[in-house]
């Protein structure tokens, strides 16, 4: 019989990590482990700083959800959870505008748990807190590995089925259009997942695609009272310099798109788009020809992004 190996947990963390914001923090931004957790919660996350500043004070990490507009604060706590650090991820949460709050720590006392099932259960279907431990634990002599446990979490289901039963008839077609989509795009066409992640679908006129580039999104849009759709970039206001130098090439980008482009910019974002109308025959019966449309823009437009980038 082969000899097996005996896991032991390694409880003192910062024989690991001995300082927070300089071994720990540093340690989960890297994409690797950023994707772990995210792998752990449920969401592609992106990381757009660390230490960043909120008034006085900084969030260990701030991140976003690929292929959407959803900002992820990360606190880190090497010890038990305490009231300090349970205002902090509440103030950076405010400060952000962030929906998604990742609480992690080495140990979450009773109370703190009480804390956040309360928020969870009492806050709306866009905010979502996660009170994570993490463990590290080896075999033998092998590197330590990371463990992340899920203490609390939105809980979704219960504010699906809320949302749900309340949605307009708008908000239901909305959300079937999109699950549809993604069922359709995401099931045979193998080159299309190959250049693309499959994202949730929302009751909400768009839907997101992630590009692999920070602050840049894939955006689709449907607007029956418009009678059009849309295929274009969401450019968050940190990559401005990207918007402005897609629009300095114009021209060159509506020869590569074959129609002419819409640009919009605003305070903290912009976007560049096509769009084509909806027919008067538009139902679920031919909803394949714009799933098609989008799939085919959309791989056009992750190629400009990714030229502009460079």
């Amino acid at each position: 019989m082969e000899k097996l190996g005996r896991m032991e947990r390694i409880e003192d963390l910062r024989t690991i990590w001995p300082h927070e914001e300089y071994d720990f923090s540093k340690w989960l931004a890297r994409e690797e482990n950023l994707s772990a957790l995210g792998e752990t919660v449920g969401l592609d996350l992106e990381l757009e700083e660390t230490e960043s500043a909120v008034g006085d004070f900084s969030v260990d990490i701030f991140a976003r959800e690929s292929g959407s507009s959803r900002g992820v604060i990360i606190e880190n706590q090497l010890e038990d959870t305490d009231h300090d650090h349970l205002g902090k991820i509440i103030t950076y949460a405010a400060g952000k505008d962030a929906e998604v709050i990742i609480w992690i720590v080495k140990r979450a006392r009773d109370e703190h748990k009480q804390a956040v099932a309360w928020l969870n259960q009492h806050t709306d279907d866009n905010i979502g807190i996660f009170l994570i431990e993490i463990e590290l634990w080896r075999i033998g002599d092998s590197l330590p590995a990371p463990k992340f446990n899920i203490v609390e979490r939105p809980n979704e289901w219960a504010k699906t089925v809320k949302a749900a039963e309340t949605l307009t008839p708008l908000k239901k077609f909305q959300l079937s259009f999109w699950q549809q989509f993604s069922d359709y795009a995401f099931k045979d066409d193998k080159d299309f997942r190959k250049s693309f992640s499959r994202r949730k679908a929302f009751a909400m006129n768009w839907y997101n695609l992630s590009i692999g580039i920070s602050s840049v999104v894939i955006e689709f849009t449907i607007n029956t009272s418009r009678r059009r759709a849309t295929a274009g970039l969401y450019i968050f206001a940190k990559r401005r310099d990207l918007y402005d130098g897609l629009k300095d090439r114009a021209s060159e980008l509506e020869s590569q798109l074959g129609q002419s482009i819409e640009w919009s910019e605003g305070e903290k974002d912009a976007r560049m788009l096509v769009s084509r109308k909806l027919e008067k025959d538009f139902d679920d019966k031919n909803y394949t020809a714009y799933y098609d449309w989008f799939m085919k823009e959309a791989v056009i437009l992750k190629k400009i992004a990714r030229d502009g980038n460079n």
